[in-house]
């Protein structure tokens, strides 16, 4: 054998010796995947999987990288608004769980706005130690039910973790004392705090009583609502879930698991279009145990509801400008979270107010407040914050159709009654947004850049909501404050002329 021949020789056996290491951990991997099945697989458990898709992340245009870092400045508006969850608290280290197969759980604290995203692995929840309605009932078959009825009240054990390692059986005990939940779960000023209450019933117990009747693979939000039929409570809820997930860094959509027994609401709609999908803790038959779940703060604890109470220096900017230039003082936010709405339900996310007026058409979208059925409390009448609001909008009519300038679509935002798809769809296609003071105003942070805003707000009610996401958004806002109630429809219109004819028409 010659010395070329003998080379060769030698470079095959080196690629068979690499085949055959790479064979063997490719079995080595199955082998322990299959032992971990196994391990969750306990004697005299039912064994459910339900397969569920995932929805991707879009690609928008005002997303910047959610910082996993402890850089963020506290304060700032990346600190309120995006991921100023810096402190890690981890309760059970996921790298010991990766060894023992055990349980992880860990929080992420915000000293700007005192709260935190937690989330943990191999999370059992019991629905019957849960004290609640069922939820997701139709409204009308629940009428009467009070508030209390709705919000959980969890017994120990209501969750549970696997600490013991396997084939323990660990005594029973509780998770985390007060000293870890008034250091990143502050009661702050909300009065039941459920996210509070769920960690403090979490029971750390053995491999042998973990034992579980149905498992989600995949990451899930757990979530209570209360002021669940409100549209600005509701978007705090969105905008506190949206940042949970990208806070953990969940490759997909998260799933939604509502610990609430609040009934259907149409709001619901926004719910099911941004995530992946949605189920009511007590819908559970039994026993179910989670991958990975993810516990999202409050809707009181974001900076959408924290900026009615304490200032937040923070203006709207483009992503593009914020990429180029950081400014602590400046957020994207608010935009990248109104293009995921809009994307939700299928609509560009890159359009702005030149695109809408290509055709020389502006829509003036009136938000109209009326009345409707909200929740099992509620009795039908919606308060008037502007008394003479037909008497504006027929005004409006008539001067929309009489404007030679350029062409005016007046669309009645009769909210109540439209689906939440066709109230975005408003939103997205007004060159003006107009409306007294209401929560159907928070659909602004949907609106499209160069949008103009204009509030009609009663000496009686008095908010700065709207003004803040309008200033968060980069988005221009004026205001008709009245002496009162009662607008005179000439002031409207003057005030509009103005805003038209600074739009170019």
């Amino acid at each position: 054998m010659n010395k070329k021949q003998w080379t060769l020789l030698k470079i095959l056996l080196a690629l068979f010796a690499l085949n055959s290491i790479s064979l063997y951990f490719y079995f080595a991997s199955s082998h322990r995947h299959l032992d971990d099945h196994r391990r969750h697989t306990l004697p005299g458990i039912t064994q459910h999987r339900r397969p569920h898709l995932s929805k991707p992340w879009p690609i928008i245009p005002s997303y910047l990288p959610w910082s996993l870092t402890s850089n963020v400045a506290p304060k700032s508006c990346e600190a309120y608004f995006g991921n100023g969850f810096t402190k890690v608290a981890d309760v059970l280290s996921p790298k010991a769980a990766v060894r023992s197969g055990s349980s992880w759980f860990r929080c992420h604290y915000s000293d700007t706005l005192r709260s935190s995203v937690c989330e943990g692995g191999k999370i059992r929840m019991d629905p019957e130690r849960i004290k609640m309605s069922r939820g997701g009932e139709k409204l009308e078959d629940v009428i009467g039910r009070t508030e209390e009825e709705e919000l959980p009240e969890f017994e120990d054990g209501a969750f549970q973790v696997e600490a013991g390692g396997k084939g323990s059986r660990l005594k029973r005990k509780n998770f985390v004392g007060d000293e870890f939940l008034d250091q990143f779960l502050p009661d702050g000023n909300v009065l039941k705090h459920t996210m509070r209450e769920l960690v403090r019933s979490i029971v750390a117990v053995g491999e042998t009583d973990f034992t579980c009747q149905e498992w989600i693979d995949e990451p899930t939000l757990l979530i209570t609502r209360f002021e669940y039929a409100n549209l600005f409570h509701t978007v705090t809820d969105w905008y506190s879930a949206y940042v949970s997930s990208r806070v953990t860094g969940l490759p997909n959509r998260p799933h939604l698991v509502f610990v609430d027994g609040h009934c259907e609401t149409q709001l619901e709609e926004t719910w099911r279009a941004l995530f992946s999908s949605l189920r009511y803790a007590k819908n559970f038959s039994g026993p179910v145990c989670f991958r990975h779940a993810i516990l999202s703060p409050l809707g009181y604890e974001t900076a959408l509801f924290k900026g009615l109470s304490e200032h937040i220096d923070c203006q709207g900017a483009s992503a593009h400008e914020l990429w180029q230039s950081p400014d602590d003082k400046k957020t994207a936010r608010l935009s990248e979270f109104g293009e995921m709405i809009r994307d939700a339900f299928g609509f560009p996310v890159n359009r702005h107010h030149t695109d809408k007026a290509v055709s020389g058409d502006y829509n003036v979208l009136f938000v109209r407040r009326e009345d409707y059925l909200a929740h099992p409390r509620h009795k039908g009448k919606v308060e008037s914050r502007l008394s003479n609001e037909q008497e504006v909008f027929d005004a409006l009519q008539r001067w929309a159709s009489n404007r030679q300038e350029c062409k005016v679509n007046l669309i009645n935002g009769l909210f109540a009654h439209m689906s939440m798809k066709e109230q975005v769809r408003a939103i997205q296609d007004a060159s003006v947004i107009i409306g007294a003071h209401g929560a159907g105003l928070t659909h602004i942070v949907s609106a499209t850049p160069n949008t103009v805003i204009l509030e009609i707000i009663s000496s009686f009610y008095r908010r700065p909501h709207f003004q803040l996401i309008a200033q968060w958004k980069g988005l221009e806002y004026e205001a008709i404050n009245l002496d009162g109630s009662y607008a005179n429809p000439g002031v409207v219109i003057d005030r509009l002329n103005k805003i038209m004819r600074n739009l170019g028409c």
